[in-house]
């Protein structure tokens, strides 16, 4: 039997009732973690099985199983519900074993012990159980035993382990390796879910704490470091359920990435639950030390299901060797059919020009643009009337993440549609849109972006560069920094105050479109570490006709935060350039992995899996933060989560490749037989711009906080 044989996958709305009732029953039986020291297990096992969980392997219901997983996390109990799940799959329906699981005659709880152990150890809720269920770690077969002379095993879990002596076999069954891997698999996920499901009861519990708790006259939340840690704690958390949440969707669709996407889940809840639950109790202080609090047994869950992973290995092995030992990539983050339809006419697009590809964002080349400006491409989201065609966000993300993965030479033109086309559209006189979005639609916008000053980076609200209305027009004075491509624009989007005496700040700003010719204007150059050339621009009683002031006086807030709207859009743009990065490595370690990244189990492959498991779980921020800008929700928590996570990976990746690779990746293109073509050195280059461009990481991190509840 296969998982993928599943009923109709249920609705968020059944599944948000599913988990409600389960939490009713935990009510009435384990109501909290300190119930873990002195629950009887035994009477909610029992009441499991009147309420149906027992039997969601025999319906296919995965999604509901792992909902009452979660729920059994948040109060540190170890009913073993994917146990029964799992046995679902090993043996027939008609053979009654299945029947006797589900009504909770036959009390199983699971592990892979080897073909012909007589002993088990480390098991959970073995004092309750009547049979233990041996998993092969491969073909061959599953085995039923009675638990005989089980003993506890006192130590950090509560309940505690128990090791047991096991009875002959009451029913074996042969298995392949594929469904004995998928067995497993669902064993290790539970342990993985229940425990990001500890920690995150742990991390509400010090979100909690830190809007309540004083200290030195102020609550603990608006410090900066605590800030700092919480918002970390909740990137961690957003990205373990959504990896979860892949996973059990691979399952329902019997996807052949299933196990790929239940590992990477797996694997992220190892490296960062334990994180999580230490933020937490850091946070806490004494208060959480002690076990009247529930945290110390949430601190117990946790750190013992994640060692219990050990115990159940599969032949697939982990993240790193399945991706080192095949031939694919990471399981793919769809989009609606409309979406990956024109993924399939992009991507043959950006075949043909395969040539042009280039590692620099500065870099355009015509005949690309060219064909993406024949097709309709830029600007496809504008309405009829603009040039456009109505294009879905899902065929906008498309266009994004393909151009970046492949190495389009079109940065430039897909960013003058975002950054400058979308808010004229919005804010623009009728003379505007008729000069501007015809050229942006054929690529020829060559512009700049004024924000940035030597006293304003992250808070643009602080802007000093003064407008001063002068009959028809305006005198401009002040100076810009960080004008990345100045020296080769013909226009630069300027945001001045026109109000200095404006409150709030921001309602005193105005935004024009200035020609960079215009006299008065000085490029000062400078070269970044990325290679690229970024500029200082003076500004000396540099006059600007009223016409070229797009939106209202003073209200240039409205029409930069609409520009930045666009960045909803381009937000996939690190994780895409990471993925590609990833395939780049990849290719190189399958052509010598020996030489690479060693055995099974080595420290480099142990890297080369964490940084899979960091792509993907940037990726799924990224599309949950999309989704939630598409359902306008705004995005307030998940984009800034998706850019802090998809700014320090890109570090992160960086060194790592050095570490795996060796000195041939701090080679350049220009250097001979450079592993990746030069791709790594470049992309560590480049890391350090994605912690500061857009708003600091300090500042995203603020802004998670504050999306929790933290004051500011």
């Amino acid at each position: 039997m296969s998982a993928d044989t599943t009923a109709t996958a249920m609705t968020e709305t059944e599944l948000a009732a599913f988990a409600e009732s389960v939490r009713g029953t935990l009510d009435r039986h384990w109501p909290d973690p300190p119930a873990a020291a002195g629950a009887e297990l035994a009477d909610l096992w029992s009441a499991a099985a009147e309420q149906g969980w027992l039997g969601l392997g025999a319906d296919g219901a995965l999604a509901a199983a792992v909902a009452a997983v979660r729920e059994l996390g948040r109060v540190a109990c170890p009913l073993p519900v994917l146990d029964a799940y799992a046995a679902a799959l090993l043996f027939a329906p008609d053979d009654g074993i299945v029947h006797r699981i589900t009504t909770g005659e036959m009390r199983i709880t699971a592990t892979v012990p080897g073909e012909e152990a007589t002993r088990a150890h480390h098991l959970d809720a073995a004092r309750q159980a009547t049979h233990l269920l041996a998993v092969p770690p491969g073909a061959g077969h599953a085995r039923l035993h009675p638990l005989r002379e089980v003993r506890d095993t006192p130590g950090l879990a509560v309940p505690a382990w128990s090791e047991a002596s096991l009875g002959d076999p009451e029913q074996t069954v042969a298995v392949d390796a594929a469904t004995a891997d998928e067995a497993v698999a669902l064993l290790r996920l539970q342990l993985a879910v229940r425990a990001l499901a500890a920690a995150g009861r742990a991390h509400e519990m010090a979100v909690e704490h830190a809007k309540e708790r004083r200290q030195f006259g102020r609550v603990i939340g608006s410090f900066g470091a605590v800030q700092q840690r919480i918002a970390d704690c909740q990137i961690d958390l957003s990205s373990g359920r959504l990896l979860v949440d892949d996973a059990v969707r691979a399952f329902e669709r019997g996807s052949p990435d299933r196990l790929l996407a239940s590992e990477i889940a797996v694997e992220h809840a190892r490296l960062r639950a334990p994180a999580v639950q230490l933020g937490a109790h850091h946070t806490l202080a004494a208060v959480g030390y002690f076990e009247e609090h529930g945290a110390p047994w949430l601190f117990r869950r946790v750190h013992g299901d994640i060692a219990r992973l050990r115990d159940l290995p599969h032949s697939a092995g982990g993240v790193a060797d399945v991706l080192v030992e095949g031939a694919g990539s990471l399981p793919a983050a769809r989009l609606d059919a409309t979406g990956e339809a024109f993924r399939t006419e992009v991507r043959a697009l950006l075949a043909r020009f395969a040539d042009r590809a280039t590692f620099s964002g500065a870099t355009l080349d015509e005949d690309v643009v060219r064909a993406f400006a024949d097709r309709g491409w830029l600007g496809f989201a504008w309405p009829e009337e603009a040039g456009g065609r109505g294009a879905t966000l899902a065929e906008q993300v498309v266009l994004h993440e393909e151009a970046v993965y492949h190495r389009a030479p079109v940065g430039r033109a897909l960013g003058a549609v975002m950054l400058l086309g979308n808010s004229i559209l919005r804010h623009g006189t009728e003379a505007q849109k008729d000069r501007f979005l015809p050229l942006i639609r054929r690529g020829e916008m060559a512009f700049c972006l004024g924000y940035s000053e030597p006293e304003t980076g992250s808070d643009l609200a602080s802007l000093r560069t003064r407008a001063v209305r002068d009959g028809d027009s305006w005198v401009i004075n002040g100076q810009k920094l960080w004008t990345t491509g100045a020296h080769r624009s013909n226009w630069v989007w300027l945001a001045v105050r026109t109000d200095p005496d404006a409150t709030p700040r921001h309602t005193g700003i105005t935004v024009f479109l200035v020609p960079m010719d215009t006299p008065g204007i000085t490029v000062q150059r400078h070269t970044a570490l990325s290679g690229e050339v970024s500029c200082t621009v003076f500004y000396d009683d540099v006059r600007v006709p009223d016409s070229l002031r797009v939106g209202e006086a003073g209200g240039g807030w409205k029409v930069i935060t609409d520009a930045l709207a666009g960045e909803r859009i381009v937000m996939g743009n690190i994780a895409a350039a990471l993925h590609r990065q990833l395939d780049d490595l990849l290719a190189v370690v399958r052509a010598d992995p020996g030489a690479t990244v060693g055995p099974r189990g080595s420290a480099r492959r142990q890297r080369l899996g964490a940084l899979a498991v960091g792509v993907q779980a940037n990726r799924a921020l990224v599309a949950t933060a999309i989704r939630a800008a598409a359902a306008g929700t705004g995005a307030r928590v998940e984009a800034p989560m998706a850019a802090v996570m998809g700014g320090e990976l890109a570090e992160e990746f960086g060194e790592a490749v050095l570490d795996i690779l060796g000195p041939d990746a701090a080679l350049s293109a220009a250097a001979d037989g450079v592993p990746g073509g030069g791709v790594f050195e470049y992309g560590l280059r480049l890391a350090v711009t994605y912690v500061i461009g857009g708003g600091t990481n300090d500042i995203q991190r603020g802004l998670i906080a504050r999306g929790l509840g933290l004051p500011r």
